[in-house]
Parts: structure tokens; C-alpha cells; sequence
């Protein structure tokens, strides 16, 4: 039976599955989610949880890039490989990047709107997060890093002609988008569960407590029945960032060329009560469903629910199994390990890949010596031989060595004493330079100080009336502003009131979008009869 580790790492948030196949059945044998101090010890803790020392462990790739080429479908493989190389040094040239620093990796898929053409998904990521990764799992078996956009749709079971996009809401979203059974764009969003996470942690103090409780958060939907102040305490963190996600969506919709007939939902976002209706309310004639693995059926013990919280680690564990693209696993196969498997002694009583007693340098040393020698055992003397004289070649070469590395170091200690003494002498100098410029530094920093203050003072007496004009550009229709107060120099307070908390969660996001305020922070939101009240603050950009 194969098994896999899958392991999907965030800051601050480890989800994994141990997944394993036999034949034609996949079974997730352990699963779950852990908030992590140290990444290390809670990695060792899942290995130990999971027995997982022996089983392939890979975990998602950090911080990759995709980019797009176009390429001419009659090219051979070599000549494709060359083709798209030059096409990123040419990328890479334009932006003043350096090639050699990343990690490439490609998939070629049918270009819809050009049969002459392939389009090239380019993915790459800088070595060093790679190294980084990597050195991270190195006391395990680290067989696999690959882009979670990509191994997400493994567990989708995928029909021809089927056009679909998946929304993974994990710290960074990303919207994959899959036309008739192959991935054909992918997008990452500056916008995520990490946003919202990390502001339900200030208020909650534990990112754990922030996590439980945006798994038990409910979304008002216009069909919906009314919630409770629990259900609905944190939608003012959570709302601003699903409206960017859901308008990401949407554009990416409307950009496709071929038409997306339905949108599946995953990651710690999917997690929240009604987020699937929320994004069908706002992508009218797109079915929107929360993302189920293909191969588990809910049973009494176990809820569906649970396997989909860690849907981005199956989906890893999955592509480390053989399933999905090949050819996207950027943890290469090195020489070290190579020869760790090829030199794993087993030692279980039955079998020992160490014979002792039967080579032929063996029966050498036990040989009578008063036999004559045959010619495996003169050639084994021959060869003992060489490498003794070897060893007192390299004896005395070494002992030459080491002696002129001693006169060379004293020859570098004289010159270092020196460099010192002229060192000194400069830093005396120096030392007089500083005084005088510290003088004049400070002189300039006062009038710098006296600049700021007028224009500090100019900038503020027109600054509220511009804001006036910016919030009327942006307030929707419905929303009401009932006072706004300037409370100290730059902090502004705006109370409004909407009958829809969605509208003026629109507002807060235009606001925090087109830097109207600064530091913005809003109240949950009173609601009075059929209005929501909401106080948002800010300081004045």
C-alpha cells in the first residue's frame, strides 16, 4: 500500500493528511490542523502522530510565481525546451532579475484560441525559500514540493468539456482555472484567510481561538434566517476580504474564454457558514459549491467537513502519490539521496545486505599463506598494495602542505598587525570628521522639523474637505452617513447606517482600497428595526 504525508504550511497554521492508495481505493488514514509556535516541533509531532519517518513526506511550494508564454505547436520537445528558456531570460531581463536565482518548473496545454499555438504555464520560485523548505524537512523523507494551485484540482473528478475555476481561500488565495480537464490559468490574490485570521487574533489573543471562530461564523444571506451576535461577531474582519475575493472571481469569469458553468470553494475560507450561497448570490448563473475530495464519502464517524478543512494537504499528498501534472515537483532528486538508498542496510535477523565472510578480500586475509596465491588474490595484493603507497604519498604532500600554511599565516598576522596600526590612525580622524558633521546635522534637522510642521498644518486645513468629496465618489446608494467628526488632527469617526451590513461592508472596503482612511477600524454594527448602524474610524491619509 502506497502512503503519503501531505503537508500544507502557513504562517502560524499546519494543515496534513496521511493518505493511502491501494489499487483503485484512496483512504486518508490521519488528518488535521495544528497552530504552530515553533514549525519545527510541530512537524516532528505530526511525523510522530502520523508514523511517518518511513512513508514520502511533501509539503506545498512558498511563494512561486506563474507566468505565460505562447509557443508554436510544431516544436520538438528540445527546441520547445529551448524556446520557453529563452522566453524567461528574456522575462527576467526586462524586469532585471537574475535566472539563475529561481527554480523553473512548466506545464504545455492547448492554446483555445490559437490551434497553431501551445500556452505554457511557467512556475517558478526563488532557491533560496526552496533551500529554506527544504532544510526544514531534512531529518525526514522529504520527497515532494509542489504549487498548491495546481494540486488542488486532484481532487476533483474532472469531466470532459467541464469548465470550472477553484477558489482556495488559504493564507494567500488563489483561483485555478480548469477547461475541459486541464489547468489553463492560475491566479494568486494579494487577499486570503490570512487578513482576517490575523485581525480576529488581535481581538482573541490566540490564533487558534481565531481559527474556531471563523469556522463558526455564519454569513447573512439575503434568504437567510436572522443570526445571532456569535454567528455573525467577526464578519466585519471577514466580509472586506471575501468582497475582493468574489470581484477576483468574477473578473476572472468574465475573462475566460471559454464559459465557467461552476465554481468549487475551498480552503480555511470554505470553513465558514454560507460562504458557498454568498459567492452564488454574488456570481449570478455559476453554481458555487464547497470542494468535497472526489474519494471520501461521509460516514457516522467522521464528518465531511472535517476532510475539508485539510483539503490543500490531501491534495499535496495526492500529487506526491503520482496523481496530477508531472513534472511539477521542484524538490529535486539530489546525489546524497541517491546514495542513502542505495547504501539503507536492514538488519531484521532474516536478511542482511552486509554479507561478512564471503568476498573475495576476505578469503584473502584468512587465506593459509603457505598455498600459493591464485590471481583474485594476487590482484587484491596488487591493489592493497597501491593504496598503501598511495597513503604515503598523500602522507607527505600533506605534511608539506600544512607547513607552508603555517609560514603563510604568520606572514598574514604581521600584515594584519600592520593594517591595524593604519586603521587606528584613520579612525582618529574619522572620530574629528563626526563631531563637526554632527554639528550640522543637527542644525539641518531643525529646520527639516520647522518644513514639516507648516506643511503639516497646510495639508491638514484641506484635508477634510477632500475627504467629503472622495466618500461621495464610493458610498453606495443606500448607505447613509448620519455624522462625521474630526476628533483630533488627523483622526476622523463616520457613523452610517444601511438596512444591508453588505453595502456598508462595500464601503469599508473602498475605503481601505483607495486609502480614504488610514488605520481603518469599524464597530460590528447595531441593528435597529430593518437598519444597521456601524461606527467607522480612521486617520486621515
Amino acid at each position: 500500500m502506497a502512503s503519503c504525508l501531505g503537508l500544507y504550511i502557513e504562517n502560524n497554521l499546519i494543515k496534513y493528511a496521511k493518505v493511502s492508495k491501494e489499487k483503485d481505493k484512496t483512504v486518508i488514514q490521519a488528518f488535521g490542523v495544528k497552530v504552530y509556535d515553533k514549525l519545527e516541533d510541530t512537524i516532528r509531532q505530526i511525523v510522530e502522530e502520523t508514523y511517518s519517518y518511513k512513508i514520502p513526506v511533501c509539503i506545498n511550494l512558498s511563494q512561486e510565481t506563474y507566468q505565460y508564454f505562447n509557443m508554436f505547436a510544431m516544436l520538438s520537445k528540445k527546441d520547445l525546451d529551448k524556446a520557453i528558456k529563452t522566453e524567461f531570460d528574456i522575462y527576467c531581463n526586462d524586469k532585471g532579475y537574475n535566472p539563475n536565482v529561481f527554480e523553473t518548473r512548466y506545464a504545455v496545454v492547448e492554446n483555445i484560441t490559437d490551434s497553431n499555438k501551445l500556452k505554457v504555464i511557467f512556475v517558478t520560485s526563488n532557491k533560496i525559500e526552496l533551500n529554506k523548505q527544504i532544510q526544514l524537512l531534512e531529518k525526514y523523507k522529504l520527497s515532494g514540493i509542489y504549487p498548491l494551485p495546481i494540486a488542488i484540482t486532484n481532487l476533483i473528478d474532472t469531466k470532459p468539456n467541464e469548465d470550472f475555476i477553484v477558489i482556495n481561500i488559504e493564507e494567500k488565495a488563489t483561483i485555478t482555472t480548469v477547461i475541459n480537464k486541464n489547468i489553463y490559468d492560475v491566479k494568486v490574490l494579494e487577499q486570503g484567510s490570512g487578513d482576517f485570521l490575523d485581525k480576529i487574533n488581535l481581538k482573541e489573543n490566540s490564533y487558534l481561538k481565531a481559527y474556531e471562530a471563523c469556522k463558526e461564523t455564519t454569513i447573512y444571506t439575503s434568504e437567510g434566517k436572522t443570526l445571532t451576535e456569535e454567528q455573525t461577531g467577526y464578519l466585519e474582519e471577514i466580509m472586506p476580504v471575501l468582497y475582493q475575493i468574489v470581484g477576483q472571481a468574477q473578473k476572472t469569469i468574465n475573462e475566460s474564454v471559454e464559459k465557467i458553468e461552476k465554481v468549487y470553494i475551498t480552503g480555511t475560507g470554505a470553513l465558514i457558514n454560507n460562504v458557498d450561497l454568498y459567492f452564488e448570490e454574488y456570481l449570478e448563473g455559476v453554481s458555487c459549491e464547497i470542494l468535497k475530495p472526489n474519494f471520501v464519502t461521509k460516514t457516522q464517524e467522521i464528518n465531511i467537513k472535517d476532510y475539508i478543512e485539510v483539503n490543500s494537504a490531501t491534495a499535496i499528498a495526492l500529487m506526491g502519490m503520482g496523481v496530477g501534472i508531472a513534472g511539477m515537483n521542484f524538490k529535486k532528486n539530489t546525489v546524497n539521496d541517491k546514495l542513502k538508498e542505495m547504501f539503507t542496510i536492514e538488519l531484521n535477523g532474516k536478511e542482511d545486505k552486509v554479507k561478512k565472510g564471503n568476498s573475495a578480500l576476505g578469503n584473502l586475509f584468512i587465506n593459509d599463506l603457505k598455498e600459493p596465491l591464485d590471481k583474485t588474490e594476487k590482484g587484491l595484493l596488487n591493489v592493497a598494495i597501491g593504496v598503501l603507497i598511495l597513503f604515503v604519498v598523500y602522507t607527505g604532500f600533506a605534511t608539506i602542505l600544512k607547513n607552508e600554511y603555517i609560514r603563510k599565516g604568520k606572514q598574514a598576522d604581521e600584515s594584519i598587525s600592520n593594517t591595524k596600526q593604519q586603521i587606528s590612525a584613520v579612525e582618529t580622524d574619522d572620530n574629528a570628521i563626526k563631531e563637526i558633521t554632527s554639528d550640522y546635522t543637527a542644525k539641518i534637522a531643525n529646520l527639516e522639523e520647522i518644513n514639516r510642521n507648516i506643511e503639516e498644518r497646510n495639508r491638514i486645513r484641506g484635508a477634510i474637505p477632500g475627504l467629503l468629496n472622495q466618500l461621495m465618489n464610493v458610498i453606495p446608494s443606500n448607505v447613509q452617513i448620519t455624522s462625521i467628526e474630526n476628533t483630533n488632527t488627523n483622526h476622523v469617526e463616520i457613523i452610517v447606517q444601511s438596512p444591508k451590513y453588505e453595502q456598508i461592508a462595500f464601503l469599508i472596503g473602498s475605503i481601505k482600497t483607495d486609502v480614504i482612511l488610514t488605520n481603518v477600524i469599524s464597530t460590528s454594527g447595531q441593528k435597529t428595526g430593518d437598519v444597521v448602524l456601524v461606527k467607522i474610524e480612521g486617520d486621515l491619509p
